[in-house]
């Protein structure tokens, strides 16, 4: 429980024992918590930028990746992945950014602009990285439909025996259903990590409110 949660129990319990705060020292105090949160936002998003470089790294050699290299998608794949570090570089960027305001920040008004300018940022990563990697998973799909021999002589004898339909639905579905489960366990993690520290900030944010009326 932080220091602001304390006080303002101790003030239910017994309103004459314990001083009022000022509007100043309370500001300060959700200050604080507020640029503690972002720079957690900004520290976790690094970390994750490591994670899937080391992710990257460790793959590098895998049959899977080999088999773009055989057909000649290898230019492809590595602007996907250059791509995808842009994204999670430029958010970085605009995360360290939101840190330095908020913590020179010396009005409540502004303070609450940036909170709600912060929460804005987190949810457009979340989206952006979910969309991304769908996106990227329809690309080498249609790498392999296109360029995978067994896929194509698999394509050919499907619409030779008029289940090229079927053969579609069927492909789709299980696509589905994979980047399904893999953005829901995506989503859990960033609600789990990002979610948190979000309901935190906007707990500030409603703090902060109350001063303002």
């Amino acid at each position: 429980m932080d220091e602001l949660e304390i006080l303002k129990k101790d003030w239910q319990k017994d309103d004459a024992n314990y001083p009022k705060l000022t509007f100043e020292e309370i500001y300060k105090m959700l200050l604080k918590k507020s640029s503690s949160i972002v720079k957690w936002i900004f520290i976790i998003s690094i970390l994750e930028f490591i994670f899937w470089a080391l992710i990257s790294y460790v793959l590098k050699d895998a049959d899977y990746n080999k088999k773009f290299q055989e057909y000649q998608a290898e230019n492809i794949m590595f602007s996907i992945m250059v791509f995808g570090y842009l994204i999670i570089i430029y958010f970085l960027v605009r995360f360290f950014m939101n840190y330095r305001t908020i913590s020179v920040t010396d009005n409540a008004k502004i303070l609450m602009e940036n909170i709600l300018k912060t929460r804005r940022t987190v949810k457009q990563y979340v989206a952006v990285n979910l969309g991304f990697i769908i996106i990227s998973a329809f690309v080498v799909l249609g790498i392999q439909f296109n360029r995978d021999q067994q896929m194509v002589s698999i394509i050919d004898n499907a619409a030779a025996n008029g289940e090229l339909f079927k053969f579609y639905s069927i492909t789709i579905i299980v696509t589905l259903v994979v980047l399904g489960v893999t953005v829901g366990v995506l989503l859990l993690f960033y609600y789990l990590i990002y979610g948190i520290l979000l309901k935190r900030l906007n707990n500030n944010y409603k703090e902060l409110k109350k001063l303002e009326v």
